[in-house]
């Protein structure tokens, strides 16, 4: 069994605080009982552990990851843990571990992170948009505590965040509809609290309005969070008033999108063209393949990791910024008679 820390400190006749402070090189502890504590180290054949060296400086060398997603839809949809690798994989390289907290309907956001700041349970603290809301401004501000939101808040406030630029990305997916030539759009939606899908959306709106198009109140479905029931949403939506061309608001909605639009009989995109959002493994394998307009997720997590360490050294570090633009990738659910090769342009 591996030595540790309190059996060093009892064989030195020290406290485990001071064993710490000699692991970090504090430059309080007398020479001759740093010497003293590496001895009995070197005797007892010990292996200091992170968390053992980092007790002195209050230091967790970990970061929360904090999220609130539905139960039923959680992992659904990939968006949430490809932003989960990119951030993880720039923090483990700088030696920092990453916890991951999903919220319930149950919990305060704002009292689980101040408990954490509280606590010192952790160094930083990534939020997706989805946990955040003004009282967590406030406890975050309050702390001045490191911290990087992903998605731009819907509120004015000093968080620090960084974001794609959904509105963009909702007005690109309806420009190139346009310009192949659908002219009646939808757009089916994510949950209604689902600051990405409404940007998205809003974007879609103008853009299409710029054109002297419209998407009506009556094309725009919002709630589709599983495969099933964006199956349901849009087999209303054909029953109604059937459309040209749908946007979906990411490839979870696209696949319930594309099975309804089979149940109906009808073929894509010769019946109704399909554009979503995010280039998922599945979207190339769908058939017709889907278009899509890309957010490169990954990307946006590394960056979120990156900031937050700058945000650990320089607390004062003011962050508000768009860091990934979307590309779109053309291939067979929005093109008739085309060739099987996508092409990507960027924006």
């Amino acid at each position: 069994m591996p030595v540790s820390i309190h059996e060093v400190a009892q064989e030195a006749g020290v406290s485990v605080s001071t064993v710490s402070k000699v692991l970090n090189h504090s430059p309080l502890i007398s020479e001759a009982t740093t010497q003293k504590v590496r001895n009995i180290m070197e005797q007892l054949h010990y292996r200091p552990n992170l968390r053992a060296q980092n007790f002195a400086r209050q230091k967790t060398h970990n970061v929360t990851f904090i999220a609130r997603a539905e139960k039923n839809a959680a992992f659904n949809n990939p968006h949430l843990f490809e932003i989960m690798c990119g951030v993880e994989n720039t923090l483990s390289g700088k030696g920092y571990s990453l916890t991951f907290i999903n919220l319930t309907k149950e919990q305060d956001e704002g009292t689980v992170i101040e408990s954490l700041i509280v606590q010192k349970n952790t160094d930083g603290i990534v939020l997706h948009v989805s946990a955040v809301s003004k009282k967590v401004s406030g406890v975050l501000a309050s702390n001045n505590f490191p911290h990087i939101v992903i998605g731009r808040p819907d509120f004015e406030s000093e968080l620090c965040w960084i974001d794609t630029n959904n509105n963009l990305s909702g007005s690109i997916a309806v420009k190139h509809l346009f310009q192949v030539g659908y002219h009646h759009i939808a757009y089916i939606g994510g949950g209604k609290d689902d600051l990405i899908s409404l940007h998205r959306l809003q974007g879609a709106q103008k853009a299409a309005e710029e054109l002297g198009i419209s998407i009506s109140p009556e094309d725009v479905r919002q709630g589709a969070v599983t495969i099933e029931n964006a199956r349901a949403i849009t087999e209303q939506l054909i029953r109604e008033d059937q459309p040209e061309a749908i946007i979906c608001a990411n490839n979870t909605v696209a696949l319930g999108t594309f099975h309804s639009i089979r149940d109906q009989a009808l073929t894509i995109p010769d019946n109704i063209a399909v554009i979503s959002f995010d280039d998922y493994p599945y979207s190339r394998i769908m058939e017709p393949a889907l278009t899509v307009v890309n957010i490169d997720v990954y990307d946006m997590g590394t960056q979120a990791g990156i900031m937050l360490l700058r945000k650990m050294k320089q607390p004062s570090l003011q962050v508000q910024s768009y860091t990934t633009l979307p590309v779109l990738i053309v291939r067979n659910s929005t093109i008739k008679n085309t060739a099987s090769e996508p092409m990507s342009t960027p924006i």
